[in-house]
């Protein structure tokens, strides 16, 4: 059984990568609930759990070398966000992906935000997060 927040992490994770590899290399205001869905904020205007989560999220990947941003709007947003070189690149790499799709033929190959683009329109959580892992150790190796 995977915890939930894990699993918003691996979604958020990927549309976050495939929203900026779609605005590559022009930066991009990346607002959170373009990722997260809209917020609903509680009484005193604070933000929900899941809203706060994403925008982790996107510190996160910033702080882990998977894109830059200029500032952070009103913890709503990031200005002029863009991949990393290196996060250019490891989405632009081919990828064996028997381990999503045992039905493939041995050997087949995509890049990886195709597979990306293609498990968060199709996939299931846990091949989405078989994907995010895959992605992020094979970033670690670059």
């Amino acid at each position: 059984m995977s915890d939930i927040h894990i699993d918003d992490f691996y979604r958020d994770t990927a549309k976050t990568l495939v929203m900026l590899y779609n605005h590559f290399p022009r930066p991009l205001s990346l607002y959170v609930e373009d990722v997260a869905g809209p917020d609903t904020p509680d009484e005193f205007g604070l933000h929900s759990t899941r809203f706060e989560s994403c925008l982790s999220t996107f510190i996160w990947l910033n702080t882990a070398g998977y894109l830059n941003y200029k500032t952070l709007i009103m913890r709503e947003a990031l200005e002029e966000a863009t991949l990393t070189q290196q996060a250019f690149i490891v989405l632009n790499s081919a990828f064996n992906n028997d381990t999503l799709n045992p039905a493939a033929p041995h050997g087949s190959q995509d890049l990886l935000i195709n597979l990306l683009r293609q498990q968060l329109n199709h996939g299931s959580s846990t091949s989405l997060a078989i994907l995010v892992k895959t992605l992020m150790a094979h970033f670690c190796f670059k």
